[in-house]
């Protein structure tokens, strides 16, 4: 029988994992984490435990969110939470505590019939994958074409990110021209990357290099996805520059909506021109901030997630966006999300493909 099988963002969804908030936690700061804080986001200087009522007010909409999957026929399953505001520790470092487990796009890579572990760079994510595992060793027993893959498991010592990186008294000016010119958080000590990272096309993957990705991860990639092409994206432009998929968003074959405010050169671009996709500005947030204790920006308006070629679910309250689905000719479905964007984002940070329709095909000949 088969259970895992998922080439890109876009064909019929048919199996997926929904992620979950109980046991969230506030993180303490750490390294990979300093640099993404900003001072008005309200997360500074705070950790502990998520609140009952942030978390029940979340629920509500995870919920509804999984009902309306499996109103359209899609099997949805969930991670086991674990307790996730107890201090976790390494021969090389301690930490006051972990995250959660809502965004399993972050943690799962799915290509083809392989589920991939990735090798996240914050310590209070090390232990996360635990929380798919029993969902992983399901899969892996029931579908004997299924291959269950871990990248490096990284060390995450002082020697993986850079000192001083934001140094007292740093301009808004220099910290935009240091991440123009690829100066991120990260060393290249190890591969690093985060799964959302990753936008599958197929027999071409696209990688974003930023906060939470380094160059060697991207090695690490071709060389382990060898039948793949591995294209390396950067999108300045963002003092935070992290997930691709809240910044440069398939909306199906041949059409890519993009951030307007994080900019792809012309050399990147030159494949998608070439063979003829559309890159459209996506259309702005109806929202001037995120919600209170959310490390994202209000760009996770672009983080749709698509149910097949004609379909997709949109956050509720983002009439602009769901307009401009429209205009593409896509079936829009509204979903109410914005009490779990603090939990680690929207609609597809918070799946993982299982199982959709199709095969390896591809999209980009002309390269």
């Amino acid at each position: 029988m088969t259970i895992v099988n998922s080439w890109n963002e876009w064909d019929p969804l048919k199996h997926v994992i929904v992620g979950a908030v109980e046991n969230a936690n506030i993180p303490p700061m750490e390294p990979a984490l300093e640099p993404k804080i900003s001072k008005d986001s309200g997360m500074a200087g705070s950790h502990g435990p998520r609140s009952k009522e942030s978390i029940d007010k979340a629920n509500i909409q995870l919920e509804n969110f999984v009902k309306i999957l499996n109103s359209l026929n899609i099997k949805v399953d969930r991670p086991t939470p674990i307790d996730f505001s107890q201090s976790i520790e390494t021969p090389d470092w301690s930490n006051d505590g972990m995250f959660g487990c809502m965004p399993p796009r972050d943690v799962i890579l799915t290509v083809g019939n392989e589920m991939l572990e990735a090798p996240m760079s914050y310590r209070c994510r090390w232990f996360e994958y635990l929380a798919y595992r029993p969902l992983l060793e399901k899969y892996y027993s029931e579908d004997k074409n299924m291959r269950w893959e871990s990248a490096p498991k990284p060390r995450l010592t002082n020697q993986s990110y850079k000192s001083n990186y934001l140094p007292e008294g740093i301009t808004e000016e220099e910290r935009y021209k240091k991440i123009e010119n690829r100066d991120m958080i990260l060393t290249e000590k190890e591969p690093l990357f985060d799964a959302a990272e990753i936008l599958r096309f197929g027999k071409d993957l696209f990688y974003h290099n930023n906060f939470t990705s380094n160059l060697s991860g991207l090695d690490w990639l071709r060389r382990h996805y060898s039948n793949h092409r591995v294209h390396q994206i950067n999108l300045p432009g963002d003092l935070i520059p992290t997930h691709i998929d809240a910044c440069f968003t398939p909306i199906k074959p041949g059409i890519i909506i993009i951030n307007p405010n994080r900019k792809i050169s012309s050399e990147q671009r030159k494949i998608f021109d070439d063979n003829k996709w559309e890159i459209h500005e996506a259309a702005p947030s109806i929202h001037n901030s995120p919600p209170p204790m959310c490390y994202s920006s209000i760009w996770l308006s672009m983080n749709v997630l698509i149910i097949d070629p004609k379909t997709i679910c949109v956050e509720a309250t983002e009439e602009k966006m769901i307009k401009q689905m429209e205009s593409f000719g896509l079936d829009v479905i509204p979903v109410p999300f914005r009490d779990v964007y603090a939990f680690g984002g929207s609609l597809h940070c918070a799946t993982t493909d299982v199982y959709r329709e199709g095969e390896c095909e591809d999209y980009f000949p002309n390269q």
